[in-house]
């Protein structure tokens, strides 16, 4: 039984360089099984570096083959095989992948017999729906799904070809997924939004959830990560997002393609995220702005007005000593202050200026 990861009857580096490119140094006959970091890697492994800092660790790997920047071109492992390529960091990604399929039970289609399918549900015969799932009525799951053990699919919501529910995911009514989407244990798809009214006496009346939340292709979804329904208009993620644990999306959000959001980040309702953005752990964004396009936003940052520029922002109180944060949090408290008297000073020594010298 291989480990997770690791191919049983491996790869040559020929095959390895045949199919994802870079220059090949070395023997391309050698067999690896698996890729392991450099400090750990043994014979039967390949490895990469992607750092400047990890570079004395190239003459002590023990691995087969080692994937390098061209900008190493002429350093090798002591095994005297690397494959040279642009980006080392995306080629272990892409092989990554590879390994892991190798590693994999071959897809079997078919529903088990615990079940419970709607007869008034489609599900393709290439699809599978793994032991004590749910389908509800009208909702489609497509050929290469595969809804995993435990999971709900509500009424005409739609799964789409080769998209992966693990087990105990939960995608409800109407919401639709696309192509190649992953949810990972404890996602939910759906949940209603956020939204209450206040009566004359202050009690919350719920306003109810008629919108969707819509996937685009490619998009995988942390565990125990919720995506809320929109309220009149949908939720939307678009194609490749990836949102990790534990991450909050409000009614109403739009997200632009390849967007990154980091663990226990909340974003409240109708924002809106540009593409290709990053978001890191446990950033606050505020309801109805915006975000442009290409920004990056620092871990712990509150975002609590739209961004228009592409760029790094970070919005975080550094880490200190308890004393130190508690002197510098004062001195923030009376910024404003210190803001009229730099004023003052500046205007009193304007006048003193513009008086005729004596």
């Amino acid at each position: 039984m291989s480990a997770p990861g690791e191919s049983m009857e491996g790869l040559t580096l020929e095959q390895i360089a045949n199919r994802l490119g870079g220059e090949l140094v070395g023997s391309g006959q050698v067999v690896v099984r698996r890729l392991r970091p450099l400090a750990s890697a043994t014979r039967a492994d390949i490895t990469f570096l992607n750092r400047e800092k990890l570079r004395p660790l190239l003459a002590q790997t023990d691995a087969a083959a080692v994937i390098l920047p061209e900008s190493l071109r002429g350093s090798l492992p002591k095994s005297g095989n690397a494959i040279f390529t642009a980006d080392p960091y995306l080629y272990y990604a892409r092989l990554s992948q590879w390994f892991w399929a190798l590693a994999q039970p071959a897809f079997e289609p078919g529903c088990h017999v615990t079940a419970q399918i709607d007869p008034a549900a489609r599900v393709s015969p290439q699809a599978r729906v793994d032991a004590f799932a749910v389908v509800e009525a009208g909702a489609e799951i497509a050929e290469g799904a595969h809804i995993g053990a435990g999971c709900f699919v509500g009424r005409d919501a739609v799964i789409g070809p080769g998209t992966v529910l693990h087990p105990r995911s939960s995608v409800a009514w109407g919401c639709r997924l696309g192509a190649r989407c992953v949810l990972q244990s404890g996602a939910v798809v759906g949940s209603d939004g956020f939204g209450y009214a206040r009566d004359a006496s202050g009690a919350g009346v719920k306003i109810a959830q008629v919108g969707i939340a819509v996937l685009e292709d490619d998009v995988e979804v942390g565990a125990n990560s919720t995506i809320d329904r929109g309220a009149l208009d949908n939720t939307e993620i678009g194609t490749g997002v990836k949102i990790d644990n534990l991450v909050q999306i409000a009614h109403n959000v739009r997200i632009g393609a390849h967007t990154a959001l980091a663990g226990c980040v909340g974003v409240s309702g109708s924002a809106e995220i540009g593409a290709y953005c990053f978001i890191g752990g446990g950033v606050g964004i505020a309801g109805h702005l915006s975000i442009v396009d290409g920004v990056v936003i620092g871990g712990m940052s509150l975002v609590s007005r739209s961004v228009r520029q592409p760029g790094m922002y970070t919005g975080a109180f550094p880490l200190d000593t308890h004393a130190n944060w508690e002197r510098n949090a004062a001195t923030v408290r009376q910024l404003h202050q210190l803001r009229d008297r730099v004023r003052h000073l500046e205007q009193h020594i304007e006048s003193l200026k513009s008086e005729p010298s004596t």
